[in-house]
């Protein structure tokens, strides 16, 4: 299949990318998309959702558009209209380890890889391909131009906020329920007066300047 023609223009209709999957044959589509890949704190979380042929559901945009109470109501919405829904995470040591983008390629296999069923098409947020079999198309901004990557954008960013609130019960005093994660200057006080979180991203800037000087760097 030539990928690069069959998506050679974006489309307006947010059905569009998925239709035109459906004309070549495929049935079950994934729409993939991330929720946190710049903060300070806390997992990268990805969502694969599939939906149904031809369903609308009004109010599903870009996540980052909408209100905190708009993307709850949607996110029931969508579990409960959905045909699969995944989600996968980055976890703090991971991203420190192999780097933001590529835990981000990691929890998005790993959504796809929860869905069940499994899609035979998935249509990525963004310019990175995932490491998967499954023929697969990147979609800049796709979560507006993509009812399926903008469902998953939801999923992805509602699972993530209820997990910061989750943590800021377990690390208190960085605020993680308010900022979630993010470099507020709230939250870069925190970091300077009480240090890192067991749930900070060592190697990010903000951190990564208070992160305490191991034994093994000290002069001799």
């Amino acid at each position: 299949m030539r990928q690069t023609e069959l998506f050679a223009s974006a489309p307006m209709d947010t059905l569009a990318f998925e239709q035109r999957a459906r004309s070549r044959g495929f049935s079950l589509i994934a729409g993939v998309d991330e929720a946190g890949r710049g903060p300070l704190a806390g997992p990268v979380v990805a969502a694969a959702v599939i939906l149904p042929e031809g369903l609308r559901i009004p109010g599903v945009d870009d996540s980052k558009k909408l209100s905190p109470e708009t993307r709850e109501r949607l996110f029931d919405v969508i579990n409960a209209q959905a045909l699969a829904v995944g989600i996968g995470m980055g976890s703090p040591e991971m991203i420190d380890r192999i780097n933001i983008l590529q835990a981000t390629l990691h929890a998005m296999l790993e959504a796809v890889s929860a869905l069940s069923p499994q899609p035979d098409f998935i249509l990525i947020d963004g310019i990175s391909s995932i490491n998967s079999t499954i023929p697969q198309k990147t979609v800049k901004k796709g979560d507006s131009l993509s009812l399926s990557i903008a469902a998953a954008s939801i999923i992805a960013k509602v699972t993530r906020d209820r997990l910061m609130r989750e943590l800021d019960a377990i690390h208190p005093g960085y605020g993680f329920a308010g900022h979630k994660g993010y470099g507020s200057a709230a939250h870069l006080e925190a970091i300077r007066q009480h240090g890192p979180s067991p749930v900070h991203r060592l190697s990010f800037r903000g951190v990564k300047e208070h992160v305490p000087c191991p034994s093994s760097c000290s002069p001799s």
